[in-house]
């Protein structure tokens, strides 16, 4: 996301680049499986203020693109759809002092807004609770944040209360000395104790919702690395602890599908289905009443661990599972000493 301060437009960017195999077909068409919550219509009015562009020029909805073409796209809204509005949401704030805050985000929380989600956001919530959050060039529009959870992951987060704890944090998380773990739980069981995944995260050519591995030969996507130690054997289902070396988006959730293991009620990516066990109706019914107990995937970023902006002093943080994630690995223990 970037903003225009001269006339406080705001754009959200997206850059796509076709496909190889790609047939030749009208830009406008091409793009609505591409840039997620966009209809047609709405491509057709970029395109006629000149904000559609292929291979750097402007065109119109009908051009036809080929193979290999880069298309940018400028999508414009209206100040009042991404004006930030301070909310009186309640924080889970762990940590804060004059240059920090460390908050546990529930699950359904989202970090901040986006299309779709104009407001309710954890960021409308900290701009309540915080003044004078700093913002970064790149994340224009999002005051106090370096990194961010997906809206159904729970778990831990880092905010910066000034200029210098934000440069700080953000280089931190950049040049990976920061510590990252998640717990995650997932389908199936795994044979080794623990592992490492390492594949290129790009978003889907097929589904931009998504993001998917690709291999180093087809120079795609971001080089992404994920640590993993199996926690708890959980006979259909393994309780896994995931350490990020990198910080791609849907990393674990991406990496964890693509050794053949979604995350457990992960609805993006296959995971809200039964992948593991018996036909019977009464496991049926057991993971329906599973799933029922937690919003979406099952992954919880449980510790954080940074160097202090100010006090240069290690800072590291641990934060337990919410309750229906409790409740979740609880009634497949019991489902495991049962069967």
């Amino acid at each position: 996301m970037s903003e225009d301060n001269s006339n406080q437009d705001i754009y959200e960017h997206h850059q796509v680049t076709v496909d190889p195999g790609q047939e030749i077909m009208r830009v406008d068409k091409y793009l609505m499986d591409r840039i997620p919550q966009i209809s047609r219509t709405r491509i057709q009015a970029i395109a006629k203020s000149g904000l559609l562009l292929v291979n750097g020029k402007a065109v119109k909805a009908n051009h036809k693109i080929h193979p290999n073409d880069e298309i940018s796209v400028n999508v414009l809204f209206e100040k009042n759809e991404f004006e930030l509005v301070p909310e009186n949401i309640p924080l889970d704030i762990i940590y804060e002092d004059d240059d920090v805050a460390v908050i546990n985000k529930p699950a359904s929380l989202v970090v901040h807004p986006g299309h779709g989600n104009y407001n309710g956001t954890l960021l409308n919530g900290l701009i309540y609770h915080f003044s004078n959050l700093p913002q970064r060039d790149d994340y224009a529009g999002r005051p106090g944040i370096v990194h961010r959870i997906d809206k159904n992951t729970s778990g831990l987060l880092v905010v910066a209360k000034n200029e210098h704890a934000l440069t700080h944090l953000s280089n931190q998380f950049a040049e990976r000395t920061s510590e990252r773990r998640y717990l995650a739980l997932v389908w199936g069981d795994f044979e080794e104790d623990e592992g490492t995944i390492t594949g290129n995260i790009g978003r889907s050519r097929k589904n931009r919702k998504v993001y998917e591995v690709y291999s180093d030969e087809e120079e795609y996507g971001k080089h992404a690395i994920t640590h993993y130690k199996v926690i708890e054997r959980l006979r259909y289902v393994t309780l896994v602890e995931c350490k990020l070396e990198t910080g791609r988006t849907h990393q674990i959730r991406v990496h964890m599908k693509h050794i053949g293991h979604p995350l457990f009620n992960d609805i993006e990516y296959g995971g809200d289905r039964i992948l593991k066990g018996t036909t019977f109706t009464k496991y049926k019914q057991f993971i329906d009443n599973c799933l029922k107990l937690i919003p979406g995937q099952a992954l919880h970023a449980k510790t954080l661990g940074f160097t202090h902006p100010k006090t240069g002093d290690w800072k590291a943080f641990d934060s337990n599972l919410p309750a229906g994630f409790e409740q979740l690995l609880e009634k497949w223990r019991v489902y495991g000493s049962n069967h």
